[in-house]
């Protein structure tokens, strides 16, 4: 890996474009190096996984909606979209936004925490959608998917865009343009343009993960997926960006970011190195913002100490203290100020990054269910809001260190749950990692991955379906011309919900 220094210039110094970030990234995609087999195996991983949260959602308001955008405008021989047949195909850059929010709608697919936080799968669904549309192969598809990860993980690594308050998903747009440019073999003038136009357009303040969280949490990335399958046709035609987006007196970093005397480090790979960033991300095992994975599963674990404590009487709980990192306690927790994370009638978006809801729910069920856990009559129960409101979240200096760390094995994203109880005595119990996390105690495999899938598909798609899904992603590497089509996956199991308003399209 070779690091690069990202800084402002003076509009004077016509930075080449040699040394600009966009350009750095664009000569990775263009790169032509293999791909490891173990990288490999992981994207059919995480295809697996983007599939089984989008037909877990398929017929929630957002991405009902999504896919009635997406169905006023077939293409023949486009993109597919989860739900609909196969035979049915769209406009790619519509198939990529109702599959991108199908795939985060229930904040339940993979994620990577840094400098700054992501969900580097959201890169799949334009990747595919455009693999599906251009007659792409899946040795092509694997390549171009191991390319968005590698640009997303390393931009989340060295550039923070939350302290700012700019959503996650300005990495994205730069990542699936650079994945689309891998994909469809472009040279690297194309993919520069690209990268630059997709950053421009797709910046925009956190808003979206603050207060009253909406259903755009969900159509946040697919958004920035669809502008960067656009970007790259415009480039692809021969159409320039503002340059240097990242460098630039007015860029994003000048104007969004750390300002003109910023500097920040990012690491890419070198020209020959293989592209192995997407082993370093992880799946959830709950639907569930990634800082409360592993204090569900403490939580899971620690309920049932609490009732022997309290002969099964909730009440006798005084208060809940979790301490933990600094971005758990200020994005999840108390340290938020809102006051939606602690009201019974907040949205499924906001009970999902609300830590005080989470720990009251696992601490009281021992589990975690995507739809259960969220019911209306859940939130409202009585003695769950009871406790809910008992618990708050400090920083602890020790976990913001680890969850900060640049080594794997000291990195965390949990904390130390201190239960006081009404009598005064205490107990304490922390976790550092979920237990599905690859250094957990219940790491995903391939095994996990279909289980999963079988789990939360069940419904929603019939057997013979799941088995014709899971026998094409398992033969991936040997998909040719034509046959991406087979990663769609059909509601067989289900009558798909039709979204009765009307839009302009």
């Amino acid at each position: 890996m070779k690091k690069h220094i990202v800084k402002v210039h003076p509009e004077a110094d016509r930075l080449p474009r040699e040394e600009q970030l966009a350009w750095k990234i664009a000569s990775v995609a263009a790169d032509d190096t293999p791909v490891d087999d173990d990288v490999k195996d992981m994207v059919i991983n995480r295809i697996i996984d983007n599939a089984s949260v989008a037909m877990a959602s398929v017929n929630r308001g957002p991405v009902v909606t999504a896919r009635a955008q997406a169905a006023a405008h077939p293409k023949e021989n486009g993109a597919t979209v989860f739900g609909l047949p196969c035979s049915e195909t769209f406009s790619p850059e519509w198939a990529a936004w109702a599959n991108g929010v199908a795939v985060r709608e229930l904040d339940y697919h993979d994620t990577y925490l840094a400098a700054d936080y992501s969900h580097p799968g959201d890169n799949i669904p334009p990747i595919l959608a455009v693999a599906q549309q251009t007659g792409a192969t899946g040795a092509e598809l694997i390549k171009a998917i191991a390319t968005g990860y590698e640009i997303q993980v390393n931009l989340v690594r060295g550039i923070c865009l939350h302290e700012h308050r700019i959503d996650h998903v300005a990495h994205l747009g730069p990542s699936a343009a650079a994945g689309l440019g891998t994909l469809l073999n472009l040279p690297v003038e194309v993919i520069y343009q690209a990268v630059n136009h997709a950053l421009h357009v797709t910046t925009a303040t956190r808003q979206s993960r603050k207060g009253e969280i909406s259903s755009w949490k969900a159509f946040a990335p697919a958004h920035a997926g669809k502008l960067a399958i656009e970007a790259v046709d415009r480039a692809m035609r021969g159409e320039g960006a503002p340059t240097p987006i990242y460098e630039g007196e007015d860029s994003v970093i000048a104007r969004m970011l750390s300002g003109k005397n910023a500097c920040y480090d990012v690491m890419l790979p070198e020209q020959g190195e293989a592209k192995r960033a997407i082993l370093e991300t992880y799946t959830k095992e709950h639907s569930a913002e990634y800082q409360s994975q592993a204090l569900i599963d403490l939580a899971s674990k620690t309920g049932p100490k609490i009732l022997q404590r309290t002969g099964g009487d909730w009440s006798k709980v005084k208060s809940i203290l979790l301490r933990t990192s600094h971005h758990t306690h200020n994005v999840i927790g108390t340290g938020a100020n809102d006051p939606q994370k602690l009201d019974p009638k907040a949205s499924r978006e906001t009970l999902d990054h609300s830590i005080m809801y989470i720990l009251a729910v696992a601490l009281q069920d021992g589990r975690w269910h995507h739809v259960a856990s969220y019911a209306p009559e859940r939130a409202a129960r009585k003695d769950t809001v009871e406790l809910w409101h008992k618990i708050t979240t400090e920083e602890a200096p020790e976990w913001t260190e680890r969850y900060h760390s640049a080594d794997p094995a000291v990195k965390a994203f949990g904390g130390e749950v201190i239960v006081t109880f009404e009598d005064g005595s205490q107990l304490s119990e922390e976790i550092a990692l979920a237990d599905a996390h690859p250094l957990g105690a219940r790491p995903f495999g391939r095994e996990q991955y279909i289980n999963k899938f079988r789990a939360i598909a069940e419904g929603n798609v019939s057997r013979a379906e799941q088995d014709r899904f899971l026998a094409a992603v398992l033969n991936l590497e040997n998909l040719t011309a034509g046959q991406l089509s087979e990663l769609n996956i059909e509601a067989t199991g289900t009558e798909l919900v039709i979204n009765p308003s009307k839009g302009i399209f």
